[in-house]
């Protein structure tokens, strides 16, 4: 696998492939968190217009996803970052959120944040988007204080 070789490009959610790959997260998700603390978007849910999702391929293969949700017209949220077990800690991560907060930048946002777990299974996703200027912050956007989750920010 090469880096350089991560093709995202936007998705339409509408192929069997990334339905699998989010039934996949979805999963994960409910196998670390508490249900009151998953906050992960069900295939439905990424649909909704304020959200634009991207799937990450190597060569054919599907091997990353994200999203970004808009809250006002400043502000957008992450969703669905996630990368394939296979995929994990070789960059692919780095290549899906820096697409993600160019594109957020390049539509106006002058603010990006997100929630992610507090436990030791999200310790590599905090240590990603604090490598990427993610400082840590209170809730944002509903969301209320929970011990399972961690909140970060950062200026674009």
């Amino acid at each position: 696998m090469s880096i350089e070789a991560i093709v995202v490009a936007i998705d339409d959610l509408s192929g069997p492939e990334v339905a699998v790959f989010l039934e996949e997260h979805i999963a994960e998700m409910r196998s670390v968190t508490p249900p009151e603390s998953k906050h992960a978007l069900d295939l439905e849910a990424l649909r909704k217009p304020e959200i634009t999702f991207w799937s990450a391929f190597d060569g054919g293969t599907l091997v990353g996803c994200g999203a970004i949700q808009a809250l006002d017209a400043e502000e957008a949220e992450i969703k669905s970052m996630r990368v394939a077990p296979s995929h994990r800690r070789h960059g692919v991560g780095s290549v899906i959120l820096c697409h993600l907060l160019a594109e957020a930048k390049r539509r106006g946002f002058t603010r990006v944040s997100l929630e992610t777990g507090s436990i030791e299974f999200f310790e590599p996703a905090r240590r990603l988007y604090l490598a990427h200027g993610f400082e840590y912050c209170g809730p944002f956007a509903g969301y209320q204080p929970d011990r399972n989750s961690v909140f970060m920010t950062r200026s674009l």
